[in-house]
């Protein structure tokens, strides 16, 4: 099982348009400190599941019958904008699996094209896909928003953007089924407060809670990179930065 971090920024992405801060000049100048928007795929079992439809290249990087499933964490438009053009391709349907969220994202539920909408997925309510299982979690945004956990023969790899903080119901199944790695909504520096997302104060006590597993940061903004180039040993061991074309295997 290998998951791979498409694009690991926030909603601006990085380098963000007009910033000279610290973090966007560098990302400016060297394209493999940029961030495209938060997304990853899994590779499985010799299928490929996308997680989050964002990336520019969507098209060019998956070819027709490369996708296997989608899942989506939430419909805000950071997130599903590219399913507005590939809903209209010629290919086999693909099936997507999302939260419960009858008003979607726009006009995408009444005209899928392509796009076959799975019954809406319920939190802890496990199923199988690519010989696998999925267990979704409830996470905090301000639309319903799911995060993932996934579990192998080989272990388990939990994938949980957007969100402030892990409710409960969803902390306690990853106490049971702690995974390898768990990839993290970190979008704030702790200076920033968000009610939506956490900050990296939120996630290192998330981190120290559960300290067997490793922490990988996503949906970056560029005040929390600019924060990290600033403090360059604030991490504990088992906190890692994500970065575009990250791949974690198990």
């Amino acid at each position: 099982m290998k998951l791979t971090l498409l694009g690991t920024g926030n909603v601006t992405g990085c380098p963000v348009y007009g910033c000279d801060c610290l973090a966007c000049q560098r990302a400016s100048l060297d394209p493999s400190k940029a961030r495209l928007l938060c997304s990853a795929v899994l590779e499985v079992n010799g299928q490929r599941i996308l997680i989050d439809a964002n990336h520019p290249q969507l098209q060019t990087r998956f070819p027709a019958g490369s996708i296997d499933a989608m899942l989506l964490t939430h419909f805000h438009m950071d997130h599903v904008q590219a399913l507005f053009e590939l809903r209209w391709g010629i290919a086999e349907p693909i099936p997507v699996y999302h939260p419960d969220d009858p008003l979607g994202c726009d006009d995408l539920f009444k005209h899928p094209g392509l796009l076959d909408f799975q019954p809406a997925r319920q939190a802890l309510h496990s199923f199988s896909l690519a010989g696998i299982n999925i267990t979704p979690l409830a996470l905090n945004h301000s639309k319903p928003t799911l995060g993932y956990l996934f579990a192998s023969e080989n272990g388990r790899i939990a994938y949980l953007t957007d969100t402030l903080g892990v409710p409960d119901q969803s902390w306690q199944q990853l106490l049971r089924h702690p995974p390898k790695y768990v990839v993290i909504d970190c979008s704030n520096s702790p200076l920033h407060r968000s009610g939506n997302h956490n900050n990296l104060s939120d996630v290192l006590e998330l981190a120290h809670a559960l300290p067997d597993s490793t922490w990988v940061l996503t949906h970056i903004g560029h005040d929390l990179d600019e924060y990290l180039m600033q403090h360059p040993n604030c991490l504990p061991s088992n906190v890692l930065v994500g970065h575009d074309e990250l791949c974690l295997s198990l």
